[in-house]
């Protein structure tokens, strides 16, 4: 059983893997090898067949596989090794790790820095604590995509879905476009989960009905679905007695958040923030390990791909600076702490040794102008609004920040203008 020696290791071959691939061969990094578990490269984007990604990395509107694949091509040029059929089953505190693979066994892989990029998965049924039965007809949203882009099945007819997360809304309209009966949408939260856009094209082009303040309360059904018993929510989320209803459904679609797959990270010893679930990472996207790097949804769930991609090239590129002897180690790092507004944000750090963009989401909506700031008076930017299911940005250049001196932290939020 020989080694897999290589310069730059990647882990997970989505739109974040594949990024960080091209970004570690343009920094220098001789072998850089991709390591993914499925039969073929893309991650969710080989999917998500409906347009909307690229336009602020190619400046074009593309499909999810067309999105992909230009990033695919350019790792392929680039150099950059790609292994599927690859499963990473157990990782050391060093950074290597070994993987298992039909046709060529168990093998370790020893790199000199690794990017992490296993994405993030959806919150299942189980994690919702909805009483009721367990019948056939419950899937998440990214199944019954996969289901019905992928594999030619219609999951059912009669469809609710719970949640407002993009991919929910996103398959609402394609259960429509497949002939199926999309009875409403149900948000226990008082704003949308997805982006504002996926509401307008994907629910209020088909008049699809849009609850909010409402959920799911009990499933009913023995070998298939049968429906859901749904009620309005108070203030704290609980059911508001006298609001249940019955509806008659064969199928009900999860929309209700993603998880940040971290299982591997922790195995490594990486430091987990509890409220993004992703590792810890400063502006180089360098965890709480120096050789181990993290990109994309693995980190904090993300709302565009574009955003995913970028940040991944960046990781790359650093993990390659790492493997190649070029990026300092980090003497110390300045804490980036949220305001009463933001409560996921990343990076949680700054080493100090490069301008930082730190990407947040607010906790609260605020449907009128606003502005985004970096305090001590590092960044102010003005705001039509700020939405949960969106994501801002602030930009932190380094000449800025030095000039503050042994300053330990920083604050970031979204206010009322």
């Amino acid at each position: 059983m020989s080694d897999i020696t290589v310069d730059v290791a990647v882990i997970g071959a989505g739109p974040a893997g594949i990024a960080a691939g091209v970004g570690a061969k343009e920094a220098g990094a001789d072998r850089v090898a991709i390591f993914e578990r499925d039969w073929d490269l893309g991650g969710i984007l080989q999917q998500c067949i409906h347009p909307g990604f690229g336009l602020h990395v190619f400046g074009e509107e593309l499909t999810g596989p067309e999105y992909i694949h230009r990033w695919i091509d350019k790792a392929r040029e680039a150099g950059v090794e790609f292994w599927t059929n690859s499963m990473v089953f157990h990782m050391e505190d060093d950074g290597s790790f070994w993987i298992m693979n039909p046709s060529l066994g168990i093998k370790k892989v020893t790199p000199k820095s690794v990017v992490l990029a296993m994405g993030c998965r959806e919150r299942p049924l189980g994690a919702l604590g909805i009483p009721g039965t367990r019948p056939a007809g419950i899937y998440t949203a990214g199944t019954a995509q996969r289901l019905v882009n992928m594999e030619g099945y219609m999951p059912g007819n009669k469809v609710v879905i719970l949640g407002s997360g993009d991919v929910g809304l996103i398959m609402a309209r394609r259960m429509i476009w497949e002939g199926a009966q999309v009875l409403g949408v149900y948000e226990i939260m008082p704003w949308p989960g997805g982006l504002r856009r996926n509401i307008a094209q994907c629910l209020d082009d088909y008049g699809i009905p849009f609850h909010l303040e409402e959920t799911v309360i009990e499933i009913h059904g023995k070998d298939r679905l049968e429906g859901v018993t749904v009620a309005k929510v108070d203030k704290d989320r609980n059911p508001v007695v006298g609001t249940e209803h019955f509806i008659a459904c064969d199928t009900l679609l999860l929309a209700v958040g993603l998880i940040p797959e971290n299982e591997l990270s922790r195995m490594a010893g990486v430091e987990i923030n509890p409220i993004t679930q992703g590792p810890f990472v400063n502006e180089l996207l360098q965890t709480s390990k120096p050789n181990i790097f993290a990109a994309g949804n693995v980190v904090i769930v993300y709302d565009l791909v574009d955003w995913v991609s970028k940040e991944a090239e960046r990781a790359g590129r650093n993990a390659a600076l790492y493997a190649i002897g070029q990026l300092k180690q980090v003497a110390r790092q300045i804490r980036i702490v949220g305001g009463k507004n933001v409560r996921l944000y990343s990076p949680q750090f700054l080493s100090g040794q490069s301008d930082a963009t730190i990407y947040m989401r607010v906790t609260q909506p605020i449907e009128k102008r606003c502005k985004a700031i970096v305090e001590p008076g590092l960044y102010e930017r003005q705001l039509r609004y700020a939405r949960p299911g969106e994501m801002n940005e602030a930009h932190v250049k380094l000449e800025d920040l030095k000039a503050l001196g042994d300053i330990e932290e920083i604050v970031v939020d979204i206010r009322e203008a």
